[in-house]
């Protein structure tokens, strides 16, 4: 049975790679909608947070993914009315998110969710199993990653913070933690697929990865 191509350019790869960022203007440049999905895990996990549920609950987080109270809106994310895009971003949310994410329940709650962003526009959509579970159909699936110490010093450009001492190594850890998680988790882990393209951005700048996506995405 063939199966069609979906209009998704699904952009997987680890924490502080860039692929928010890449992914983001790749889909301004093509007119293209963009879901951010570790955004969604990230919000349950602050949510999960704000009404009291452990992160390690699977089926009181997962109920509170269902009914998530997200809005996407002019570059805001709100969840329940309040701006938190910041709050999200967070090494501790993202723990919390990575968490979370190793649940088949919390999973399930928001596959559907995340293959609604799909409209006749197309979409670009960057996490870590977008080409292999949301969107494994998808027109180009690129796997893009970068060295973890030099994700963690664009982390700390990021913060404002020095890429040395205490508060970098930690910010390291973090990272390579996350890594790890997500690597292992049971269900849906993070893997380059036999059929994504890689992009080792370490030695890269943004401009000169999104172009080497869109001339990918020229190509098909």
């Amino acid at each position: 049975m063939t199966h069609t191509k979906q209009k998704v350019i699904a952009i997987d790869g680890p924490s502080a790679s860039g692929k928010g960022t890449v992914a983001s203007r790749v889909a301004a440049a093509l007119g293209f909608d963009y879901l951010d999905s570790g955004a969604l895990y990230r919000l349950t996990a602050l949510y999960a947070q704000k009404q009291g549920a452990a992160w390690n609950d699977e089926y009181a987080v997962a109920a509170l993914a269902q009914k998530l109270p997200a809005v996407f809106s002019d570059g805001l994310i709100l969840l329940d009315g309040e701006n938190v895009s910041e709050a999200i971003r967070t090494e501790s949310i993202g723990m919390g998110a990575s968490e979370v994410a190793q649940f088949p329940a919390v999973r399930a709650a928001l596959l559907q969710r995340q293959r609604d962003f799909l409209t006749a526009k197309g979409l670009v959509g960057d996490g870590r199993d977008m080409g292999s579970v949301v969107f494994p159909d998808a027109e180009l699936k690129i796997f893009l990653t970068a060295s973890a110490k030099i994700r963690a010093e664009r982390r700390a450009r990021q913060l404002g913070l020095p890429c040395e001492g205490v508060a970098f190594d930690r910010i390291l850890s973090d990272i390579e933690a996350r890594d790890e998680a997500d690597r292992r988790r049971a269900v849906a882990p993070l893997v380059q697929l036999p059929d994504a393209l890689l992009l080792d951005t370490s030695d890269m700048g943004i401009e000169e990865s999104v172009k080497k996506v869109l001339d990918w995405y020229a190509e098909i």
